[in-house]
Order: C-alpha cells, then structure tokens, then sequence
C-alpha cells in the first residue's frame, strides 16, 4: 500500500523531517527491505534504531525513529511499535470491508494458505505472509496489502486472553474462522476453556452484519455462536452446513472429495497433502463461499494451494525416498495427524524424527508419551531429538540434529522408506531436513 510521509505523520501523530516522499509498503528488517518501502525499527532484544543507515541504504524510501535523525526522510514518533499499530488502522480503514481474520490452537496458517488460494478465484486477495500473526505481523499485514486489494486474509495469534481483542481493534474482520481448540500454548493458557475464551474474541467483534465461521466439529468452537451478532456459519467432516463427503486419499496423501455447501456442491482435490487438510480446507470454503465466490471457483482454489514452508511439505527425492517436512510447529493435535498422514503413505519403513513440542505446560511429559505410543501403533520407528519424555532410548535418542542425521544416515535409508521431520520450531529440525535433501 502506498503511503506519502504526510500521511503517516498524521496517522501516527509524528512529524517528518526532510523531503516529502511516499513509499510503498513496510519492512521491520534491514535486511529484506525492498526500494521505496518504510522501515520501522523496532526495539526488542536488538534495537532497530542500530539499523536505519543499513535499510536505507538497501533502498528505504523513509524510516520511522524515536531516537536521533541519519538522513534522508524520517518520520520522528513517540514508539515506533505503537506507530506502526497506528499505521495498520489506517491502512485498514483503506481497505475494503472484506477483511478475514483466522485464528485457532491449529490450522490457522494452513487454512490461511487455503482461503487466499480460494479466494483468488475471484477477488484480488492479500494475505498475511509466512504466519504473520501477532501485534506486529497483523498491521504489516495491513500496511502491505496493495493498493487494488478487494479482500484481505489475516491470521491472528495469542499468547493469552486479551491478545485477539487488540488484533481485531487494528485489523477489523467483518469475516471471522475459528479452526479447533485444542492443547497447544497451555503454558500460557493454563487450561482449554481458557483457550476458547481467548479464541473467542474474534467472533466477539465481528459487526451484526459480519459472519462467523466456526467448526462444528469442535464442541468448544461450536460454542462460539453464543457470543456473536454476525451471521453463524458452520463447517465440519461431521456436522455442518459446509462440508465433505467421499472423501478419498491418494498415495501422494491428497485428499479428494465432495465439497457441500448451502451454495451450491462441487468436486475438491486438494493441492496440499494430509487428510487433516480437508477440515481445514471447509474452514476456508466456508469463509469465501458465504463472502460470495461460486462452488466451482472455491473448488479449483483449493486444488491449486499451497501451504506456507515447512508444513506437510510431502516431497519424493531422486532416490525415491518420501519425505514429509512439518517442521514448523508442534502440539499434540497436529502431531498425531502428521504421523497419521506418515501412517498412509506406502512404504517398506515409516520413520519419525520428534523433536519437542514445546509451552504445553503441566501436561507436557504425558502428551508426548502418548504421541510416543500413537507412533509405535502405526508402526513408525522413532528417533527423539533432545526430548527424553517419547520415552525412546538407545540409539533412537539422539541430542541434537546433526546426530539425527548420523541416525538417519545409520538406519541405511532406502527408496521405498518414509520419513516425517516434526518438532517444534526451538528444535531446529529443519536442519535435518536440509541434511536428507542434500544427500
């Protein structure tokens, strides 16, 4: 979106210094700032501030600063973070009102994914890059999305009650998707109604005339109609007013099926892999098809989308070994469907590399021994990164990555052998996966 320094004066209550100049987006890194974009340094554990002369010189067209001038056109605020907050209700206000928030314990990024791919059928759509969800990724959200944008997708995180309320004061959904509720963050929860409270507070302010699309699969997301004006939209593989029949996997782990809708039925085959995929898939049918977008046109969206890196990413390598890249994230829910999806696929062995799943609070040791004695009933070998609660031991207990790769490179991998990477993102197994595709 493009903004003159004038503008964002008056947007954040700052005052430009130097020539007037509008730039076109908003970077927070130095490093990737694109020519003519405005960057907002931002203080956590490094000071952005030590970074304005390096961002203008790979092309900032201004900076935000509360700290001394380096050249060029600066726009002087009080905090930057809070300026950029401002900036995003700005933008906001530019946009038009289909604006959709996603939040969710699990999903929301690939139902993200989903929506925008769906969406793009027939509206121009901007989204929320990577999983861009927290008080500084939803402005910058907002700030980015071009100027010709006519719906705008917005995932929204919390790490506790309160946290969605003040995203949606910047974002403003008219359209809100609620995914599951489920045991991830408890660290930070403390128990799941607690979750679906903090959850909750997307559909809380939504407007009469927004729409709410909750999983009716999912009691405590069902729930959420009690607490909203908008129009109530449900989906589900059980229940629902959207939702999938015949529903068939193929070997490469894409679900087909039959998309149901008060809108009208079309044939799906997903573009991403992994049969939890397929209610995340009617979250994001839901959303665009009671925004207006036909049946066949959600259908073929769908069919085309691809899911942001290191999530189900199923890829055969040229020696013909399959491996499955989730290395993202991890909690218990997304766990067992990747090692389910692992399950499916053919092949001679089935191998897991589990590193921690991490901010599950109390219930941590239990939730991992149990996704150790889900592994062992599918039949999968695991090898445990730095994470002694799987209960595995010898040499399938590893410390580190690089040891998991010398596991790996020990059990003799073979074309016909499967392998899921899965931890959560302190684990640093994204690294093994680099190390198998390199060999």
């Amino acid at each position: 979106m493009r903004f003159d320094t004038t503008e964002i004066a008056r947007a954040t209550g700052g005052e430009v210094f130097g020539r007037l100049a509008t730039v076109d987006g908003v970077s927070i890194d130095s490093r990737v700032v694109a020519t003519g974009q405005l960057f907002v340094p931002i203080v956590a554990e490094r000071d952005g501030h030590d970074f304005i002369s390096s961002a203008l010189r790979g092309g900032a067209g201004a900076y935000l600063t509360n700290g001394p001038l380096e050249g060029g056109t600066a726009i002087r605020v009080g905090d930057t973070a809070a300026a950029l907050t401002a900036l995003g209700r700005h933008a906001r206000n530019r946009l038009p009102e289909r604006v959709v928030g996603i939040t969710g314990s699990v999903g929301k990024t690939s139902v993200k994914d989903l929506l925008a791919s769906a969406a793009r059928t027939t509206w121009r759509t901007s989204a929320s890059i990577g999983s861009f969800n927290n008080e500084l990724g939803v402005p910058l959200t907002l700030v980015n999305a071009p100027d010709d944008t006519e719906l705008t997708v917005v995932e929204m995180g919390a790490r506790g009650p309160g946290h969605i309320s003040t995203l949606c004061g910047v974002a403003g959904p008219t359209v809100g998707v609620v995914t599951v509720v489920a045991g991830a963050h408890l660290e930070m929860f403390g128990t799941l109604e607690v979750v679906a409270q903090a959850k909750s507070e997307l559909v809380a302010a939504l407007p009469a005339s927004g729409t709410a699309v909750l999983n009716a699969d999912d009691d405590l997301v069902a729930a959420m109609a009690g607490v909203t004006d908008a129009t109530v939209v449900t989906f589900g593989r059980i229940g629902g007013d959207v939702r999938a029949e015949k529903v068939e996997m193929g070997d490469d782990l894409r679900a087909r099926f039959t998309l149901h809708s008060p809108w009208g039925n079309a044939d799906v085959r997903l573009g991403i892999a992994g049969e939890h995929q397929v209610i995340n898939a009617l979250g994001a049918a839901a959303a665009a098809l009671a925004l207006g977008a036909s049946a066949e046109a959600v259908a073929a969206g769908l069919g085309d989308a691809q899911l942001t890196a290191m999530r189900m990413d199923l890829v055969t390598l040229p020696s013909g070994l399959r491996l499955i890249d989730d290395t993202y994230n991890a909690n218990p829910t997304s766990m067992r469907a990747a090692l389910q999806s692992l399950a499916s696929l053919p092949a001679g062995r089935r191998i897991a590399v589990l590193g921690t799943m991490s901010e599950l609070g109390d219930g941590a040791a239990q939730a991992h021994a149990a996704i150790a004695m889900k592994a062992h009933a599918l039949g999968i070998h695991v090898i445990s990164v730095a994470e002694s609660r799987y209960g595995v031991t010898g040499d399938d207990a590893v410390a580190d990555p690089t040891e998991a790769v010398d596991r790996l490179d020990a059990l003799r991998l073979l074309a016909d052998d499967a392998v899921l990477v899965k931890g959560s993102r302190s684990a640093g197994l994204e690294r093994v996966v680099a190390a198998i595709r390199s060999r």
